[in-house]
């Protein structure tokens, strides 16, 4: 899940440069909520990314007590 969060935050990132420059314009027009928008959704998936790394953590860990108990102990019999 982790490539996929930071797919999404390199995505708001990407808007966020794409619109600063336009950012005046986009207030005149009315849109000016859009870079808002946009920086908020860098600023949540941070949090969301870092989530992803813990659960995908979590998840190695107890895929590994799985097939350690799948198994027995080293050695016996």
């Amino acid at each position: 899940m982790v490539p996929f969060a930071l797919a999404g935050i390199g995505l708001w990132i990407i808007a966020v440069l794409v619109m600063l420059p336009f950012r005046d314009e986009l207030a005149e027009a009315g849109h000016g909520n859009w870079f808002g928008i946009a920086v908020a959704g860098v600023l949540w998936g941070i949090p969301g990314g870092l989530t992803m790394v813990v659960h995908d953590r979590n998840r190695r860990r107890r895929r590994a007590a799985s097939e350690t108990f799948k198994t027995g102990p080293a050695g016996g019999a």
